[in-house]
C-alpha cells in the first residue's frame, strides 16, 4: 500500500450535483476510516451546482476536485485524470450516482490483498438499468439512510439485480478463467491496481459518447494477464436518473464499432454482433 491510503476512489460527474451528493454521502459511511482513502472528483466542465457539493464534503473527506472544460463527452478522460492523480495503489471507480454500501471500499481492498496475481474488481450494482423502468419504485421504496439493509433485503428477494447476475449465474462468481472477462468490467462500481491500469495506458480518450470504454480498458487489462474477479461484498445502488435508451444504443453500437477495429482479435470482432453475455459461449 502506499502510506496510509488504502484506495483512490475515482468519481466523474457531470451537472449532476444531486447524485454526486448521494455519492460522496456514502462514502463518509464507509467501514474504513476517511484517513485511508482519498477521493478524487473529476467534473467533466459541469454549469450546476456541483463544486458547492464538493465544498461541503472536502472537510469530511480526503477529496481533491478536478475540472476540465465542457468539450462534449469525455468520461474516459475524467477517469484518466484520476487515474493520474492517484496517491494509492488501487484505484476504486464509482460513477456519480453510485451509492456504496458502508463495506464496499473495505471489500475492494481485501480483494486485491488477498490475491497473489494482479487483479480487476467487478462491484455489485444494485438498481442499474439502461432504461427509467423502475425509477419511481426505487426513488419511493429505498431508504438510503439505511442502505445496507435495503441492499440486505434486496439480496434476499432477489431484487433489483445487477443485470449481469444472468452472466454470473451463468458462469458463477469464479469467471475469471473465461476467454472474455472482460465483458462485465463495467466502471461504474470497479476497481484495479494503479500500476496496472497505467501499464495498460489507462482508458482509450477516443471514446467520446457514451459505452464501451470501460471493456475496451477491460480488454486490455486481461490481455496483460489480470485476473478478473467478482466481489458481491462491494455493494452498491445505482440511483435513478433519466436515459434516453435508444440513443445510448445507438451510441454504444458506434464505440463497439470503434473498439472491433481497434483490436485484431476474433473475441473483440464478435463485440456488437452477438449479445455481450453470450459472446463466451461462441469463444468456447
Amino acid at each position: 500500500m502506499n502510506g496510509r491510503l488504502l484506495c483512490s476512489v475515482i468519481v466523474p460527474t457531470y451537472n449532476r450535483a444531486r447524485l454526486l451528493d448521494y455519492t460522496l454521502a456514502s462514502l463518509l459511511r464507509q467501514s474504513i476510516n476517511v484517513q485511508q482513502f482519498e477521493v478524487l472528483v473529476v467534473d467533466d466542465g459541469s454549469s450546476d451546482s456541483t463544486p458547492d457539493v464538493v465544498e461541503q464534503y472536502s472537510s469530511y473527506l480526503t477529496l481533491r476536485y478536478f475540472t476540465q472544460q465542457d468539450a462534449g463527452y469525455r468520461a474516459a478522460k475524467a477517469r484518466n485524470v484520476g487515474i493520474a492523480n492517484a496517491s494509492s495503489d488501487i484505484c476504486v471507480f464509482l460513477d456519480c450516482g453510485v451509492i456504496a454500501h458502508s463495506e464496499c471500499l473495505r471489500a475492494h481492498v481485501n480483494v486485491h490483498a488477498a490475491q497473489s496475481c494482479s487483479t480487476a474488481v467487478c462491484g455489485y450494482v444494485y438498481g442499474l438499468s439502461f432504461d427509467d423502468h423502475d425509477a419511481d419504485a426505487i426513488r419511493k421504496g429505498i431508504d438510503l439512510t439505511r442502505l445496507d439493509e435495503e441492499l440486505a433485503g434486496l439480496s434476499l428477494a432477489s431484487r433489483w439485480e445487477d443485470p449481469r447476475e444472468t452472466f454470473y449465474r451463468k458462469y458463477s462468481d469464479s469467471f475469471g478463467g473465461l476467454p472474455a472477462p472482460w465483458v462485465v468490467y463495467w466502471t461504474c462500481n470497479a476497481s484495479a491496481r494503479t500500476s496496472q491500469l497505467c501499464e495498460v495506458g489507462m482508458f482509450d480518450e477516443a471514446y467520446r459518447s457514451w459505452g464501451a470504454e470501460d471493456i475496451d480498458l477491460g480488454y486490455r487489462l486481461h490481455r496483460a494477464g489480470t485476473r478478473f474477479v467478482l466481489s458481491r461484498e462491494a455493494a452498491s445502488l445505482h440511483w435513478p436518473h433519466p436515459k434516453d435508451r435508444a440513443a445510448n444504443t445507438a451510441s454504444v453500437m458506434d464505440n463497439y464499432a470503434y473498439f472491433r477495429l481497434t483490436y485484431d482479435d476474433p473475441a473483440v470482432r464478435l463485440v456488437g454482433r452477438v449479445p455481450l453475455f453470450e459472446l463466451n459461449d461462441l469463444l468456447l
